[in-house]
């Protein structure tokens, strides 16, 4: 009961994107994820002098939040999403380590369009003219003119928006290749299969490295830091679809990935084990929205019950700190309202047509 208490507490201070957590003390938190800022190099390729890295944005200042992949082969470079607008200057820094300017690269490669994965495209085109932006048919629309995306953001981060994604620039119509599902790109003798994963969102996909056997996910896999047991789902509006999700998830795991590049955050080892327990883990999200829907509540307090449930579940696996992480990059106020939709979309579907 403690642990509750003690998850409940970081929920309340959480739930409404207001605040940003001073991490505490924990197995985590020795590694100084704060103040974490030279980039590792985590996956080599078979060919020489080529890597592939992950490169930590340090999203508001802090480590383990965000990343992007680097993406290299030979005289290529890519980035699979390059994270929000806001860190920019920190994509800089982490570029040059890997001795690379922006200048250097060929092509950005976009998993969705949401605004933590692909919001500085449109600087890095402005600042880079020949890049060429790999993108979700769905998605493209959006990065031409990103108005009504950014009013659909704007409407669930309000003034809070501009400080934790900055400017989302639209990107030429030009630079644009359109992507269905079902291509394999080739880069410097590389190839990339590209596998259409809707279900965090309508316009996702997931990039396959058959050489390293890496499949880049976005948020299909949802949150985990650096393969932990423990996976926070992300199921925020105005999208989600919990049955195409499964399937995705389906559908990757026949890839037989041997590793899982996440979002949020890092790489995940055991790439069968992630997909099977993020599978239960949306299943169970899907019965738990519902049964909280049934009770008939006013909002604040199903997000509040939501909140506690999924706090109670998370302390058998995370410490204070560690669950506060989470929670700051899970935004589960917005987690519920995508349920909310999904749970309202679906009753909606089924209700008998009206007659005439």
């Amino acid at each position: 009961m403690k642990q509750v208490a003690a998850g409940d507490s970081i929920f309340h201070n959480f739930i409404i994107l207001q605040a940003f957590p001073e991490m505490e003390s924990g197995p985590w938190q020795h590694r100084d994820w704060r103040h974490a800022s030279t980039p590792r190099v985590l996956g080599y390729t078979l060919f020489a002098m080529v890597a592939s890295a992950l490169l930590d944005l340090n999203w508001t200042g802090q480590a383990h939040c965000i990343a992007t992949a680097l993406f290299r082969a030979d005289n290529f470079a890519a980035l699979i999403d390059p994270g929000p607008g806001s860190t920019l200057e920190n994509l800089r820094e982490q570029l040059a380590a890997h001795r690379l300017r922006i200048a250097d690269l060929n092509a950005i490669l976009l998993t969705h369009i949401h605004l933590d994965h692909a919001g500085a495209t449109g600087a890095l085109v402005q600042e880079n003219p020949a890049l060429q932006v790999y993108v979700h048919a769905r998605g493209a629309t959006h990065m031409i003119d990103p108005g009504k995306l950014l009013d659909s953001a704007g409407r669930l981060y309000g003034l809070e928006m501009q400080k934790l994604f900055g400017d989302f620039l639209p990107v030429p119509e030009a630079n644009l290749k359109i992507l269905n599902g079902g291509e394999t790109l080739g880069f410097g003798g590389r190839e990339l299969r590209v596998l259409y994963t809707p279900g965090h969102a309508s316009h996702h996909v997931t990039y396959f490295d058959p050489t390293e056997r890496v499949a880049y996910v976005g948020d299909t896999a949802g949150i985990c830091v650096e393969g932990h047991a423990f996976i926070l789902p992300a199921t925020p509006p105005p999208d989600i679809q919990l049955e195409l999700w499964i399937e995705s998830l389906d559908a990757i795991a026949q890839l037989r990935p041997r590793r899982l590049f996440l979002t949020h955050f890092g790489y995940s080892d055991q790439a069968e084990r992630h997909l099977n327990n993020y599978r239960e883990r949306l299943r169970h999200w899907g019965t738990l929205s519902a049964e909280i829907l049934s009770r008939g509540q006013e909002q604040s307090a199903a997000v509040r019950a939501f909140a506690r449930a999924v706090a109670a579940e998370a302390a058998e696996f995370l410490s204070p700190a560690e669950l506060s992480h989470y929670v700051f990059n899970g935004a589960l106020q917005l987690s519920w309202l995508g349920l909310e939709r999904y749970h309202r979309k679906r009753a909606e579907a089924k209700a008998p047509k009206p007659a005439g």
